[in-house]
């Protein structure tokens, strides 16, 4: 049933996706502490959906455009049920926010296979990542996946490894400048969330337990049928493949890093999985076990989902 809906990508399957999304979105926001009828929190739950939905379908426009997977739904649908697992981060708009900017940066570095544009593009990713770093500070790790991306395709031009550094410069300049007009005290915030601690024992009840560990089988299973099957991908797509795998260590090492652990860190991990997860079906010729396989994870994140709330 999953896979005949889900296997082509229709109005209504980005219907269904959008749909299941709203529903859920809003139980959260229903079952959350906070009083929902004030008008500040209000307008943060609609800046969060909004996020939320516009995450959604940019990780279907990178996948598409840069053919990340077949022509089907499965990508936003997994990125979807990856969030149920950690019903929170629906409500995290700043987790949400540096998410979004991460996003907008993978998808300037990885459509630099065209080889068009190159400058412009890592400018652009570099400027994105520094934007979502003043959101959860380490995400800057993802500087690093510029210059690897540099070495995949630009190396031997020199002018492409000052980019980063100019587009550093005039987010420095920004952001100081705004700090100086608004009479913020936002360099020293910033510079004090470079704290790291390695404790995991951040869970707040079984169930946040139970849903990570989960998250962990799906990584096992997801991640090595990924990095095992790199090389059998087309040579113009190996390259892509490979910094989605970079993308998703580097959003792990984020979240070993990162003080005030919570599952809600795991989001940028996300993107990288939901397309693991879509390469893992797509290639599966039993389509008994692509129905198993979106079924057990649909019914994995509901449960999870809904003993969290």
């Amino acid at each position: 049933m999953f896979t005949s809906i889900f296997k082509k990508t229709t109005p209504f399957s980005y219907s269904l996706v959008a749909l299941f999304l709203l529903v859920c979105f809003t139980v959260s926001v229903v079952f959350s502490e906070k009083t929902i009828f004030i008008l500040n929190p209000i307008a943060q739950d609609a800046i969060a959906f909004l996020l939320l939905f516009a995450s959604t379908f940019v990780v279907n426009f990178i996948a598409k455009r840069n053919m990340l997977t077949k022509d089907s739904a499965y990508a936003i649908l997994f990125y979807f049920l990856l969030h149920l697992l950690f019903p929170k981060i629906l409500l995290d708009i700043q987790i949400l926010l540096s998410n979004f900017f991460i996003l907008l940066a993978i998808r300037r570095l990885i459509s630099l296979q065209s080889l068009h544009g190159t400058k412009q593009k890592i400018f652009d990713a570099t400027f994105w990542i520094l934007v979502a770093s003043l959101f959860h500070f380490w995400t800057i790790l993802f500087i690093l996946l510029v210059f690897i991306s540099i070495i995949f395709h630009v190396s031997r031009d020199y002018r492409n490894w000052l980019v980063p550094v100019f587009a550093a410069i005039a987010f420095g300049n920004l952001f100081l400048f705004a700090n100086l007009v608004l009479h913020q005290n936002w360099i020293n915030e910033y510079v004090s969330r470079a704290t790291v601690c390695y404790s995991i024992d951040y869970f707040e009840n079984d169930y946040q337990n139970i849903a990570f560990s989960i998250y962990a089988v799906l990584v096992f299973v997801f991640f090595l049928s990924s990095f095992f099957s790199v090389t059998s991908k087309p040579i113009n797509l190996q390259t892509s493949h490979k910094k989605l795998i970079l993308s998703f260590l580097i959003s792990i090492a984020i979240f070993v890093l990162s003080a005030n652990k919570s599952n809600n860190l795991l989001v940028f991990t996300f993107f990288p999985l939901a397309i693991m997860a879509t390469n893992f079906i797509e290639y599966s010729q039993n389509k008994i076990n692509q129905e198993l396989t979106i079924t057990l994870f649909l019914l994995l994140s509901l449960f999870c989902f809904i003993t969290q709330l």
